[in-house]
């Protein structure tokens, strides 16, 4: 009887930590497959082999149809149906002679092409010759390198490297890339056109912005959301707050929120863009301490906060209703909390050790 009841409390529990629109979450993992896990379900219901290696990124493109995977191993592409949880191409840009390193991207409307930045390395007799980070563009059909060209000296930092955020404009006509800088290239010639100076931009009354989780916060097409750390150009205070860049006008605008942590893992927002999470980061080590931020994205205000236990390494996901947050990566599990009380509600035991390579909701 005793056992009977623990079932269905333990059924219970489970039940109230899933969210009322269930969906379906893509995650990278070891050594070279990506999850399916149902929401619904609670549980991995599929795995994607990946005869490239190991996930290190996924794009969702804009019309939620395909996924984008970077994998490590042999430097490949590879591009899933979401319909369908097929891989519909895939090719490694290695060879026996030369090999590229590059690390997530951005794909073209048409999912012709694939832009980021790469290095390729040459073997010759004795050494394999690297040459610098350049722009480079990957034809998906073709599956090879097109196109590439240097990286102006000036914008060798502050493009942001390889882990910089990546956005192809509506009409394919321009890369964004955000980091130090953000650099608008036109993708005719992978020139840039424009830089927006982050350090000093104008009319902002802000200095030295920085982005924070950017990756996660490219889902809105036309807009691009984020964190940003910045300090007053007086006392420099440093401070953080929500900016918003539209991709068509190329204005920001930036709202201050509060004094700046030590540190910020990404932005989550809910589908109808009324509230957003993050996660605070202060101390190291023994004293490191985490804890949930809950804001109000009407009145740009932090309204709760929530401490959870840290682990050493993770990621912040969000449900596609917006209910239920997800920390997980770099473990077998995901821990599932309430979006309003902020107190964790379940485990989900993934059964497979996930890689830093996100996730991906799709309905």
């Amino acid at each position: 009887m005793s056992i009977y009841r623990t079932i269905v409390a333990a059924g219970f529990a489970a039940l109230a930590a899933l969210p009322a629109s269930a969906s379906t979450l893509f995650m990278g993992s070891y050594p070279d497959q990506l999850l399916i896990f149902d929401e619904g379900k609670a549980a991995v219901t599929g795995k994607i082999k990946l005869d490239t290696g190991l996930p290190t990124s996924m794009l969702l493109s804009d019309d939620g149809k395909r996924i984008y995977v970077t994998t490590i191993t042999t430097s490949g592409i590879e591009v899933i149906d979401t319909a369908t949880r097929k891989v519909i191409n895939k090719f490694s840009l290695n060879d026996g002679v030369t090999r590229y390193r590059f690390w997530g991207g951005a794909a073209d409307p048409t999912g012709r092409y694939f832009y980021t930045v790469i290095s390729r390395f040459d073997k010759e007799v004795d050494r394999y010759k690297v040459s610098k980070p350049m722009y480079g563009v990957i034809d998906l059909k073709l599956q090879k390198v097109v196109r590439t060209a240097e990286i102006d000296k000036e914008d060798e930092k502050a493009g942001g490297g390889y882990r910089a955020a990546y956005k192809v404009s509506q009409d394919g006509k321009y890369l964004y890339v955000f980091g130090d800088k953000v650099l608008i290239l036109n993708l005719a010639d992978l020139k840039v056109i424009d830089r927006i100076d982050l350090a000093k931009p104008e009319g902002t009354g802000l200095e030295n912005v920085g982005f924070g989780g950017a990756i996660d916060t490219i889902r809105t097409p036309g807009q691009f959301v984020s964190l940003f750390n910045a300090a007053d150009p007086y006392i420099h205070n440093k401070m953080f707050g929500l900016a918003r860049f539209d991709l068509n006008s190329r204005q920001f605008d930036f709202t201050p929120i509060g004094p700046a942590p030590d540190n910020m893992a990404g932005l989550q927002m809910t589908p109808d863009g009324s509230q957003a999470y993050t996660v605070v980061t202060n101390g190291k080590l023994g004293n490191k301490r985490c804890e949930f931020w809950h804001m109000d994205m009407k009145a740009n205000t932090v309204v709760d906060k929530a401490e959870f236990p840290c682990r050493s390494r993770f990621r912040f996901g969000m449900s596609m209703d917006g209910t239920k947050l997800y920390i997980y990566g770099a473990s077998y599990d995901v821990e599932v909390y309430d979006a309003k009380t902020l107190k964790l509600e379940a485990t989900w035991d993934l059964g497979n050790d996930t890689t830093g390579a996100g996730m991906v909701a799709v309905e």
